[in-house]
C-alpha cells in the first residue's frame, strides 16, 4: 500500500492538530504555545526534503 503525498500530508496535519489540541486541553502548552508549531514545521519540511532527495527511481 502506497500513500499518496496529499494523503500523507493530510494525515500529518490531522495528527499534529490533534496532539496540539490534546496538549492544550491538559495545559501543557500554557507558557510555550508560540513555540509549539516550530517542531511540527521542522518535521514537515524535513519530510518534504527527504522525499525529494531520496526518492526511489
Amino acid at each position: 500500500m502506497k500513500l499518496k503525498k496529499r494523503t500523507f500530508d493530510l494525515l500529518f496535519i490531522i495528527i499534529s492538530t490533534s496532539l496540539l489540541i490534546t496538549f492544550n486541553a491538559y495545559n501543557v502548552l500554557e507558557n510555550y504555545i508560540a513555540f509549539a508549531l516550530i517542531p511540527i514545521l521542522m518535521a514537515y519540511f524535513l519530510g518534504q526534503y527527504s522525499e525529494k532527495t531520496f526518492k526511489n527511481k
